[in-house]
């Protein structure tokens, strides 16, 4: 941050000799102190970070209203939320957090975030497979898991995974697998026992 100085010229008399002395006092520009919107957006911005479970850093250059629109659409449906934020404040977001990762490169350019708070597999699918229908107008930066930085490459398999909502039906079917085919071989016994009593 660009700081002034102001330098504070002032004499001071001792024993007859005139001492000439500076002072510098390093002064913040006044427009460089951080507003109180700046201020909220970065509380915000840890809050939301300290919650998330995934974060998908995405460069959405050309994106139209329409496609920004649908995206932020299926974003909710997903249980993700998909914002723009100035690189800067999430920056200081980020360290007031408490991620020590490195991420200046992430965030460079145009980036938007896709943060899962409850399945950390959603904003890596969400990003991937809207990126593949708008081509090169959104791409994957790179992300952060609750372990630390992620690059492009685990966002993409972590996209390619089932998602929470996925994996839970893959549960429930696999554990009502066992009692359908109970129910499938009591039925085939019954009717074979009708069967044969009305053969009788």
């Amino acid at each position: 941050m660009n700081n002034l100085y102001n330098i504070k010229n002032s004499l001071i008399h001792t024993s007859g000799l005139i001492v000439f002395v500076s002072e510098v006092f390093i002064i913040r520009r006044w427009n460089e102190l951080p507003a109180q919107e700046k201020l909220e957006v970065v509380k915000s911005l840890v809050e939301k970070l300290k919650d998330a479970k995934a974060v998908v850093f995405v460069d959405y250059k050309g994106i139209s209203v329409n496609e920004d629109t649908e995206l932020r659409k299926n974003a909710r449906e997903a249980g993700v939320e998909y914002f723009v934020a100035k690189n800067r404040l999430f920056k200081i977001a980020l360290k007031e957090a408490g991620f020590d990762t490195d991420v200046d490169d992430l965030l460079e350019g145009t980036t938007s975030f896709a943060v899962g708070y409850e399945d950390g597999v959603a904003p890596s699918k969400l990003v991937f497979d809207f990126g593949k229908k708008l081509k090169d107008k959104l791409t994957i930066k790179g992300g952060l898991l609750e372990t630390g930085r992620v690059e492009v490459s685990t966002v993409e398999a972590l996209a390619k995974l089932p998602s929470r909502d996925e994996l839970l039906g893959q549960i429930a079917y696999g554990l009502l697998s066992p009692v359908r085919m109970l129910a499938v071989a009591l039925t085939n016994v019954a009717e074979q026992k009708e069967t044969g009593a009305a053969a009788e």
